[in-house]
């Protein structure tokens, strides 16, 4: 079981990382850099940093899946990882467009951004543990 762990947890880290990339640069960089007076500076920013909150994440989005999900499969996946997704995404982007200066179409993207990384993880999460690859939930 805990291949299956390490295996979900890297494949999450590797699939969010691809995400954040094409949310933060392709889609939301030129807002960004409209706003550039809100943030660090590209060689200030602390990239080792903002890898290990994505590895954290991966591997607590998939220790609450494996652990406490006793039907592990497709569906519950989906579903686990539509719902921490909009609760994350909803926190995340108008959380934060509550108490920073940031344009609209920020927070909106950070919100479905979120809610859709999680709905994938969720689906990955469902296919690698499905079928007999379960253990009970605690």
């Amino acid at each position: 079981m805990l291949k299956r762990y390490l295996l979900a947890i890297a494949g999450l880290f590797i699939i969010w990382s691809i995400l954040d990339y094409v949310i933060h640069t392709q889609i939301l960089g030129a807002s960004y850099k409209a706003t550039a007076q809100l943030w660090r500076p590209v060689g200030e920013m602390k990239m080792g940093l903002l890898y290990c909150v994505t590895l954290v994440y991966a591997a607590i989005f998939t220790l609450i899946y494996g652990k406490f999900f006793a039907v592990k499969n497709v569906e519950t996946g989906l579903k686990y990882g539509l719902a921490f997704g909009i609760a994350s995404g909803f926190s995340m982007g108008y959380g934060s467009f509550a108490v920073m200066p940031i344009p609209y179409n920020i927070a909106y993207t950070w919100f479905w951004g979120v809610a859709l990384e999680c709905a994938i993880g969720g689906l990955a999460l469902g296919l690698i543990f499905k079928d007999g690859n379960t253990e009970p939930a605690d």
